[in-house]
């Protein structure tokens, strides 16, 4: 048998060669439905000279890929001038309709991955938005992931003053309000929009000779400011995306933060808007969003899975011969739990990395065959034996229930259920796509009810308090399993797209 440690080493070496999977029991038509889904990933780059930003835009994009699968695009400062591209599809296969790297090779770019909202997957929603002057030039484009609680409230006001939007999303709310205002200076613009706009928000830009970013004054979003060099630095989602690129993490972009670039200095400039916002980062990138081989907030998001695992022992232990992990979020609590109980962990539960997304079947029956295309159990390893499960979480419970069928058709004796985050009884209103709370099962099913619904022998949530132990704080978003948000929700709240 392998030791723990050596499961742990294999299991982050996939993520330095592929895009970051979660769990792939759904079909695609599922996917959006049964999980919450993360809305985008940001990556920006500066230098005070010439980079290949093509390439190293590319990969930063590429290892966040897990932020969005849907789109992608980018933009590039070359010689003054701001190019753009963006379209449906991974990252790797945009790019490839770069014809001419050469156009987008300068000494700054931004980009975004895109996880596109139910019903609404048009090319004008796709990041990063871009404002043009009366001669048909780009002089302004950001990408911003997040939700604005005021959007719709904002938009009605800009078009009042005759500002015209040409998409859904509000990030062209954002866009425009800078836009409007760039007259006080770039500074000046974002920091009169900050004041301005509401909710979750952190975002990457350029002008046609500076680069910004910044940041809610929350922190509710994740937001890293990394080094390649002392004249060259990167703003990313996720510290991966540093690694990347061969940068090195310097820290976090703080709540309320701009960081900037200024024609008289050298390097990044920083600007409080406002320093007394308290650190909100959401608790669910740790438990299940961002890859595992991140760092947030100098948090290891792989030590806090694992914790959870260990956590989820103490707090409801089993008798049980073997412990899986659903691929890929719920592996490294699956070995923390192994870890605290002694039960043995068996990685059984084999995903196959070279299935699409677009798998379309006519038939409920083929729909039900997809699902072991994607993931299938060595059922030698658990037939007839006791079998605790653990999973990042449970949205509508449909992936959940599958994956006990799937147990029971192997022979599995018993199933013991473990969630590793709490229940999700309320939708996210600050960059998370999840269902209403009339499909949220857990706030329309007790423990008990759930339990009997998906036919296993226990059930158990990690509790809310088990959670702040393990993240050593209260000072996170936990608005999904408490209903109670760091920002008020408001009458404006629902988002354009």
């Amino acid at each position: 048998m392998k030791s723990l440690e050596i499961h742990k080493s294999e299991y982050l070496k996939q993520f330095k060669t592929q895009p970051y999977g979660r769990n792939l029991f759904r079909t695609p038509q599922e996917e959006k439905l049964d999980a919450p889904n993360e809305e985008c990933g940001i990556f920006g780059l500066y230098s005070d000279n010439d980079l290949d930003t093509f390439s190293l835009s590319q990969f930063g994009l590429f290892a966040l890929q897990h932020r969005g699968q849907e789109a992608c695009g980018i933009s590039v400062l070359k010689d003054g001038k701001i190019n753009n591209l963006k379209d449906e599809g991974l990252v790797l296969d945009v790019y490839k309709e770069i014809h001419d790297p050469e156009t987008f090779m300068g000494n700054s770019a931004i980009g975004h991955t895109r996880y596109t909202t139910a019903g609404d997957k048009k090319k004008y929603n796709f990041q990063p938005f871009f404002a043009k002057n009366e001669y048909d030039q780009i002089i302004l484009s950001i990408a911003h992931n997040g939700n604005l609680t005021n959007a719709r409230e904002l938009k009605a006001e800009l078009e009042a003053e005759g500002v015209v939007f040409r998409a859904t999303s509000d990030s062209e709310v954002i866009l425009r309000l800078i836009q409007k205002n760039l007259d006080l200076g770039l500074r000046g613009a974002i920091k009169a929009t900050m004041e301005k706009i509401e909710g979750a928000y952190s975002v990457v830009g350029m002008t046609r000779n500076k680069f910004f970013a910044f940041r809610d004054f929350n922190g509710i979003r994740p937001l890293v400011l990394g080094a390649i060099d002392e004249k060259s630095y990167v703003v990313a989602s996720e510290s991966v995306a540093l690694d990347a690129v061969g940068a090195q993490y310097v820290r976090d972009i703080l709540p309320g933060e701009i960081i900037y670039t200024n024609e008289n200095e050298t390097g990044l400039q920083s600007y409080m808007v406002n320093n007394t916002g308290k650190q909100r980062i959401c608790s669910f990138e740790y438990i299940y969003f961002a890859r595992p081989d991140s760092t947030m907030e100098n948090i290891n998001v792989y030590e806090i899975r694992e914790k959870s695992g260990e956590k989820i022992w103490e707090q409801a232990p089993v008798d049980a011969d073997v412990v899986i992990g659903v691929p890929d979020s719920g592996v490294p609590a699956a070995i923390g739990f192994s870890k605290a109980s002694g039960i043995p962990f068996r990685p059984v539960l084999i995903k196959n990395r070279y299935i699409g997304r677009s798998f379309i079947v006519p038939t409920q029956e083929m729909r039900e065959r997809v699902v072991n295309l994607k993931l299938n159990p060595i059922i030698s390893e658990i037939k007839d034996k006791r079998v605790v499960i653990i999973d990042d979480s449970i949205v509508r419970g449909t992936t959940s229930k599958r994956l006990v069928k799937i147990l029971k058709d192997a022979g599995v004796k018993e199933i013991h259920f473990r969630s590793v985050s709490p229940p999700i009884i309320a939708p996210c209103y600050l960059g998370i796509d999840t269902p209403s709370k009339d499909d949220l099962i857990s706030a329309n099913m007790t423990t008990e009810e759930l339990r009997t619904y998906l036919g296993v022998d226990s059930l158990e949530f990690l509790s809310t308090e088990n959670l702040k132990e393990i993240l050593g704080s209260s000072n996170h978003c936990f608005g999904c399993f408490t209903e109670e948000y760091p920002v008020e929700k408001g009458e404006n709240s629902e988002l354009f797209n």
